[in-house]
């Protein structure tokens, strides 16, 4: 079988890069935007599933509307289907069989089973807030309360991951990228393996969730909600200990 993968650049969009992934003999091609795809990459790294067969990686949801708006914008054929059907916690599962995609992932650093051992992904600086905002939509909260000494508007920005490997190395590429500062937690679950959360304050979650969740950026529309409303909050806000705001 002849295999092609190329990255194309068109002259009406000089800052527009497509992915074409083309399989000659069972004509299956993937196209999509550059900001599309290191998105993807980053929900499949927190939230996604490599099968061993070395083909097919699935993309679960509890509604439906998610997978379906990830299929239009990345061009996907395949079909958003059901997993678990006959269960009461039935989820919404888009999976995409392409052999060149899940190569593609690999060279990035995801593989099988990474949830515990999964280290640090090449993603390239350009499109680090696109992988970061996958990342979120997939093992992320953004939650917002009032605190109860002072009565003010407080927000936090919490990552999850059973790697301390990939936390520590987010932590560190989300400081270099966004400067903001953030602290790693470490959850010991007797029994079962340690979990950990990075973890940033009102201002610093602030600085990530603006660059992030750029307008018109793919996201999770509800997320993308509580990003905006997060950004919003700080308004007259101008010091912080975990973000530079000059």
């Amino acid at each position: 079988m002849v295999c092609k993968t190329t990255i194309q650049r068109f002259d009406s969009a000089p800052r527009l890069q497509i992915l074409v992934i083309v399989m000659a003999m069972q004509r299956k091609k993937l196209e999509m935007k550059d900001t599309t795809l290191w998105y993807l990459v980053g929900l499949i790294t927190s939230d996604g599933c490599l099968s061993s067969d070395g083909r097919h990686i699935d993309i679960t949801a509890n509604d439906r509307e998610y997978p379906e708006n990830l299929k239009k914008e990345a061009r996907l054929s395949c079909k958003v289907g059901i997993k678990n059907k006959d269960k009461s916690n039935f989820s919404h599962r888009l999976q995409i069989s392409n052999i060149e995609f899940y190569q593609f992932l690999l060279s990035c650093g995801l593989f099988p089973k990474k949830s515990l051992t999964i280290k640090d992904v090449k993603v390239p600086e350009e499109y680090f807030s696109d992988f970061c905002r996958g990342v979120i939509d997939g093992d992320g909260n953004i939650r917002r309360w009032i605190h109860p000494g002072n009565q003010g508007e407080q927000w936090v920005l919490r990552i999850y991951s059973g790697s301390k490997d990939f936390v520590i190395w987010l932590q560190q590429r989300i400081e270099q990228a966004f400067g903001a500062l953030g602290r790693v937690h470490k959850e010991e679950r007797p029994g079962k393996h340690d979990a950990y959360t990075l973890k940033y304050g009102k201002i610093a979650a602030a600085k990530i969730l603006k660059i992030c969740y750029y307008k018109k950026a793919l996201a999770l529309t509800r997320k993308a909600s509580l990003a905006q409303e997060c950004c919003s909050s700080i308004m007259g806000w101008t010091k912080s200990k975990t973000i530079n705001l000059n």
